[in-house]
C-alpha cells in the first residue's frame, strides 16, 4: 500500500499524473516557440511535473539512485521555472531561465518516459534488455537533440508581452 492504495493503483495514478505532464508540457513549449504562453497550461504542466516527482519518491526503494537523482534535479528546475514565472514575472534575465526550465523539465519526463518504455514495453525491452544497449542510447541521444532544437527556438522566440 502507498498513501491507501495498493501498489498498481498507485503506479496507474503516477502514470496518468506523469502523461498528463508531458501533453501538457508539449504544449507549453510549442506555445513557447510560437512566443506565447497559455497560463492554465503552464500551471498544469508545473504542477502535475512536481506531482509527477513527488509521487516517484513513494515507491519503494532499497537505495538512493538514479531515478531519485533524475527527482531532485527535476524539482530543482521545476522550483527555479517557479520562480522565474510567479516570482519573477519572466522580466529581464527570467525570461530566458523560465523557458530553459520548462524545457528541461518536460526533457526530464520524456526521458523517464523513455527508460520506462525500455523497461516495459516487450518489443523495446527485447532491443536493450539491460538499457545500455545501442537502441536504448540511440533513442535518448535523439530526445536529447530533439529537446536541444526545441529549446533554442522556444530561447529565441518567447517574448513575454511586458
Amino acid at each position: 500500500m502507498i498513501l491507501g492504495l495498493s501498489v498498481s493503483a498507485f503506479t496507474t495514478l503516477h502514470v496518468a499524473i506523469s502523461l498528463i505532464a508531458i501533453v501538457a508540457g508539449v504544449f507549453v513549449v510549442a506555445l513557447l516557440i510560437a512566443g506565447r504562453l497559455a497560463p492554465a497550461v503552464t500551471a498544469l504542466f508545473l504542477a502535475t511535473s512536481i506531482l509527477t516527482d513527488v509521487t516517484g519518491y513513494f515507491f519503494h526503494s532499497k537505495s538512493f539512485g538514479p531515478p531519485h537523482i533524475v527527482g531532485a534535479i527535476s524539482l530543482l528546475v521545476l522550483a527555479l521555472a517557479l520562480v522565474a514565472l510567479y516570482g519573477r514575472r519572466l522580466a529581464g534575465a527570467w525570461r530566458g531561465t523560465y523557458v530553459v526550465c520548462a524545457v528541461i523539465g518536460l526533457y526530464l519526463n520524456v526521458f523517464v518516459a523513455v527508460v520506462q518504455a525500455f523497461g516495459k514495453l516487450p518489443p523495446l525491452h527485447r532491443l536493450a534488455p539491460t538499457g545500455s544497449e545501442p537502441p536504448f542510447a540511440i533513442a535518448q541521444g535523439l530526445t536529447l537533440v530533439v529537446f536541444i532544437v526545441l529549446g533554442t527556438l522556444a530561447f529565441r522566440r518567447f517574448r513575454p508581452k511586458p
